[in-house]
């Protein structure tokens, strides 16, 4: 069910002109509007992307539907899209949430972090896995992390355990160019994915660094896709059904061939995985 918002905290940076907010349930989200500069299908990659994530077991925030609606708009006037010296307003309705890590006055979230912290990262290892989902999903952007200090669950590999480990966290965020962002399509190449940092990916030494997320894509189920398909709000859609299904129809098909995409960036200007032999 969706959540309403009920206070405007501040207006974040990025292209998509997301809003932090307060909602009734207690928590902060991240949201982004239908009617956002980079288009409403944006919000259809996020959604996709988080229920794919988390089937993959890699730290994401949680995401919700959040309700906007006339009476929380008419009061709070600070939410808006600008477009050059234009001025949008944003529908009432539903839109995209992520969850923030806490109440913002008090938990520090950080998109940088030193290296000799990075490196101490509890789910330093996330970037492996969630490398494989970018280069499988064709995620144009690169890739996108914040950081807080958290306790985590993590799950032991080919177990249904986990252990909980406290430290700096990072969390895989801002998914709205997967499929290309609007275009729905797969415009492979050798850096896309990648992570700015390349201390992430400095242990990969062979296949079985990729494990399990790669398994878990080769192998990913139908069901989850169609989960994911029937969270969505019919309102991010409006006449794209069609195309979504023959999209995620064609990655599906391509689940075989993220191997070969990984290889791939070992061939641009700059090889990620210097240690790989």
């Amino acid at each position: 069910m969706p959540v309403n918002a009920i206070r405007l905290i501040r207006k974040l940076r990025g292209g998509a002109q997301a809003h932090l907010m307060e909602c009734e349930d207690g928590h902060f989200y991240v949201v982004k509007f239908r009617n956002n500069p980079q288009h409403r299908r944006i919000l259809v990659n996020e959604w996709i992307s988080a229920v794919f994530l988390r089937y993959l077991r890699i730290a994401v925030p949680p995401t919700s539907i959040v309700n906007l609606s006339s009476e929380f708009l008419a009061a709070n006037t600070g939410v808006y899209i600008q477009l050059g010296s234009s001025r949008s307003e944003v529908p009432p309705g539903w839109h995209f949430g992520s969850a923030y890590p806490g109440d913002p006055s008090r938990v520090a979230v950080y998109d940088f972090i030193p290296d000799l912290l990075l490196d101490k990262v509890v789910n330093l290892s996330d970037f492996l896995g969630v490398l494989v989902f970018d280069k499988w999903a064709g995620n144009a952007d690169a890739r996108q992390s914040v950081f807080y200090r958290a306790r985590l669950k993590q799950w032991v590999s080919g177990g249904d355990e986990y252990l909980t480990r406290s430290g700096f966290v990072a969390n895989m965020m801002d998914h709205g160019y997967v499929f290309d962002g609007p275009h729905w399509t797969f415009a492979d190449s050798p850096l896309q994915g990648l992570y700015f940092r390349p201390i992430v990916y400095r242990n990969v030494r062979s296949w079985d660094d990729f494990q399990p997320w790669l398994d878990r894509v080769v192998h990913f189920p139908e069901e989850v896709v169609d989960d994911a398909l029937k969270q969505l709000p019919p309102e991010w859609l409006e006449g794209d059904e069609g195309d979504l299904e023959k999209l995620l129809t064609k990655l599906m098909a391509r689940r075989k061939r993220v191997p070969d995409l990984i290889r791939e960036s070992t061939r641009g200007r700059i090889n990620p995985f210097p240690n790989w032999t």
